[in-house]
């Protein structure tokens, strides 16, 4: 009986201490959950400052894919997106053969697509993703021999090896600055894919002036016996793709034809065949354009030219043996995209007339080279301060800041911080002009000053069907009205940070970026050719697509008060 009521005692001075050592550390951090009820959640409001940034030219090789056409958004103008990149063979030494003879030369790209029924035909139906303008747009594309010599990497002064970078405006940048080169007027020639159809046909110009994205699935055809009569063929399928039929005379001469040495390595084979230089222009026929993201380099099937051709492989009593061959050539290596903007009136104005001391009224997120928005937490007060050694003190002329009033309520106070938010609520009616599947999907919110994550990105959710929505506690994914389908807002959670900073009274308050994104998931910046003194880089998700967005800042009229950007706080108190 003495030791159980013994144990029973201990246990009970045990939990007393266990408990007060939790409150007391929970009351520390200023961390915790909501508690029973002697709270109450009350969420409070605070001051944020928010104003436009460009983004002027910035690199943008090294990206997961690429853009090609012609966007022309209602709200933010006209992006025009050629692309430039190396190619290699797939196999160096290749054994050619006697007397080669190009049969055909086509050059394929994968686009992205989702199948979406069975074609009662065989294979399957689809539907083309990562498709911005109208789904029938059409563009003049041209596709050039490059004639610039692109490099993945560099050595330095000192031999150190550096990533080589190239920047959005490499095709407008005339005279081109040091030691760069202007793709547009480095091209040559004529362009390869020059295959014309016949006046009456219906698919008059679909290899070049009047090219579009097709969301036909591709027939293969293989021919079982080439020697039938008739040629008896092997049908399959696959998803919808680029084929364009290039110059078989100028892949005779240049490959075929060429001397062995030139095609024995890939760095001789990169000198001498430098690459494909794709352009676009609006159709000849007046359509509207379009644009597509296009996997150019994918690891698993990347665009490539396939040549087919017959050459003599043995001499026979019989006389000559000819065989059909075929040589690939991959898209591969350095690759860039290159972006032109024609800006929208009200777009450039709010970039100029942007006001880094109050903050603007509307903040234009756009992708490609186009803008961020900078962030400024916490407002001036005239409140007491509170020191590093959790002392209130007053502070230099009265004057203190928004932290300061919370690092008292939690530590002297008792608040607990349950979650914290930025909600930046988008201008429906300006994005009203733009089709609702291409509002922008997700932005991102970041370290400005050290083009970084903050805490909260942090955040292991994943979305099985969709990577875009990993990180879904973290937040930042529209939110859409359920019957319009048009979006209202998002929705950042910033909890982690702001403990961080009420912890610890030395960390620095940073700024915090703001831009579209197309991959949560990408974390890396993009240099900036020239900063300025608001940013160096650009989020590698922003420079990636091009779609934008307007959202409501903290400068607002009295009429959309109810749509300022705010920082949210939630707490819970002691009765």
């Amino acid at each position: 009986m003495y030791n159980t009521s013994f144990i029973k005692k201990i246990l009970l001075v045990a939990t007393v201490v266990l408990l007060y050592s939790c409150d007391k550390d929970f009351n520390e951090i200023g961390e915790g959950l909501i508690g029973d009820n002697h709270f109450d959640l009350v969420p409070e409001q605070y001051g944020v400052t928010a104003f436009n940034q460009e983004v002027t030219p910035v690199q943008s090789n090294g990206l997961p894919f690429y853009g090609l056409g012609i966007y022309d958004n209602p709200v933010f103008g006209e992006t025009t997106a050629n692309f430039v990149c190396q190619v290699g063979l797939s196999e160096y030494k290749p054994t050619i053969g006697e007397n080669p003879v190009i049969q055909s030369v086509v050059l394929t790209v994968p686009y992205f697509s989702h199948a979406t029924a069975i074609d009662p035909k065989g294979g399957n139906t689809y539907v083309l993703d990562s498709i911005y303008g109208p789904k029938d747009g059409k563009i003049k594309l041209s596709v050039y021999e490059s004639g610039a010599q692109m490099y993945s990497s560099y050595y330095d002064n000192t031999g150190s090896l550096f990533g080589k970078l190239y920047y959005s405006d490499q095709d407008t940048n005339t005279p081109p600055q040091k030691d760069e080169v202007n793709f547009s007027t480095a091209k040559i020639g004529v362009p390869l894919n020059d295959a014309k159809d016949p006046d009456s046909s219906p698919t008059k110009g679909t290899q070049n002036d009047n090219f579009f994205f097709s969301a036909a699935q591709t027939v293969i055809q293989t021919p079982v016996d080439a020697n039938a009569n008739p040629v008896v063929y092997t049908t399959t399928y696959a998803a919808p793709q680029m084929q364009l039929d290039l110059n078989k005379a100028f892949f005779q001469a240049k490959i075929l034809n060429a001397p062995a040495e030139k095609l024995s390595s890939q760095d001789v084979f990169q000198s001498y065949f430098k690459g494909l230089y794709f352009q676009v222009e609006k159709a000849a026929d007046g359509s509207v354009s379009n644009m597509a993201m296009l996997d150019f380099l994918k690891a698993s099937g990347p665009a490539k030219i396939t040549i087919k051709y017959k050459a003599k492989t043995a001499i026979t009593t019989d006389g000559e043996t000819t065989e059909d061959k075929v040589l690939t050539i991959n898209l591969t290596g350095a690759a860039t995209s290159l972006l032109k903007d024609a800006k929208d009136s009200n777009y450039a104005t709010a970039l100029t007339n942007r006001n880094k001391d109050t903050g603007d009224d509307r903040l234009y997120l756009k992708g490609g080279q186009g803008s961020v928005a900078v962030i400024n937490l916490f407002n001036k007060t005239d409140l007491i301060g509170y020191d590093s050694d959790n002392k209130l003190v007053n502070q230099p002329n009265g004057v203190s800041d928004e932290l300061d009033e919370i690092r008292h309520n939690v530590i002297v106070k008792k608040w607990l911080v349950n979650e914290a938010n930025l909600v930046f609520y988008i201008d429906a009616a300006k994005m009203a002009p733009v089709n609702k599947n291409e509002q922008v999907n997700r932005i991102y919110l970041y370290d400005l000053d050290n083009n970084t994550i903050i805490a909260d990105y942090v955040d292991n959710s994943t979305n099985a069907l969709n990577a875009k929505q990993n990180r879904a506690v973290f937040g930042g994914i529209i939110t859409v009205d359920a019957t319009t389908k048009r979006g209202i807002s998002y929705k950042v959670r910033i909890t982690k940070h702001i403990r961080n900073l009420i912890k610890d009274s030395t960390v620095k308050n940073i700024r915090l970026g703001l831009a579209v994104t197309e991959g949560i998931d990408v974390i890396a910046s993009n240099k900036l050719r020239l900063k300025n003194d608001v940013i160096s880089e650009a989020p590698r998700g922003s420079v990636m697509g091009p779609l934008g967005t307007v959202l409501y800042g903290n400068n607002v009229s009295a009429g959309d008060a109810d749509k300022k950007l705010k920082l949210q706080i939630y707490y819970t108190k002691p009765n």
